[in-house]
């Protein structure tokens, strides 16, 4: 079958070496016992090395040239190619309910929509590896006080320990990316509860830090009033980037009871 050609619409840079495709299947062997889903196999570099691990493989795909080519390629996992687009997949009953391990050479154009659904499923997803753009690496596992230290930074480390395990340089792709990628290893961390509202938690995240040049005192403002007699303390001088994860909690808790109050006041 004649080989693959890589579509610049969907994002596709297929790796060439050997060498770092196995290192990068590797990641997984941190958790051995669960199955594996491969996001984007294209023409199976990867997969080839996780079809030889003692465990279930199967491999989400949404290039229709590139799913006829594994089917031909590795007819043994004709069964668990799936075709189809995982931003859209229900995971819930993927393994039986099970849990599993993420992996893949993750397209540089949905990389960060790809770990914003594993958040959705941080439940299902207790270890996900795989190969992204090193800018998004890099703001994954920046620490605060950081330029890289961002929305991605926060939520992730909130439920996941993150490891940046190496740098790959563009000349071992076809075709070659205009920048530099990283293999990332995130993994659950002891956290089952933040002790907040989850859902004020990221919308406090998301809307500090799309302001991230503005003390919080003024990026909040969409969530709460500047005028606010919690503004005044001294958390609100600083810029998001300044705040640890469970500073962002504290924070969350705090919002949550201001608002509470102004509910309260509103009612009467």
């Amino acid at each position: 079958m004649r080989v693959v050609k890589p579509k610049k619409f969907l994002g596709q840079h297929f790796l060439k070496d050997q060498k770092i495709a196995q290192d990068i299947a590797d990641t997984v062997d941190t958790c051995p016992e669960l199955p594996v889903l491969e996001v984007g196999p294209g023409m199976g570099v990867l997969t080839q090395f996780l079809i030889k691990k003692d465990r279930q493989i199967k491999v989400v795909e949404v290039d229709y040239e590139s799913v006829a080519y594994l089917q031909e390629t590795y007819p043994s996992l004709k069964e668990n190619i799936i075709e189809d687009d995982f931003l859209r997949m229900d995971l819930q009953h993927l393994f039986n309910g099970k849990p599993f391990v993420l992996t893949g050479n993750y397209p540089y154009n949905i990389s960060s929509q790809i770990f914003f659904k594993m958040l959705d499923n941080k439940e299902l997803i207790p270890c996900c590896t795989g190969m992204i753009q090193k800018e998004v690496a890099e703001r994954i596992a920046s620490g605060p006080g950081n330029k890289t230290y961002g929305i991605l930074s926060v939520l992730i480390q909130a439920w996941y320990k993150v490891e940046y395990l190496f740098t790959v340089h563009e000349n071992v792709f076809n075709p070659p990316p205009k920048v530099k990628s990283a293999v990332i290893r995130m993994i659950r961390n002891d956290t089952t509860n933040l002790g907040c509202n989850e859902v004020l938690f990221k919308q406090i995240v998301k809307t500090t830090f799309n302001q991230r040049r503005k003390t919080l005192r003024n990026s909040i403002k969409p969530i709460l009033s500047k005028d606010n007699p919690l503004t005044e303390d001294p958390v609100f001088n600083k810029r998001p980037e300044q705040l640890s994860v469970q500073e962002f909690i504290d924070l969350t808790n705090q919002v949550e009871k201001a608002l509470k109050m102004i509910d309260n006041r509103t009612d009467i």
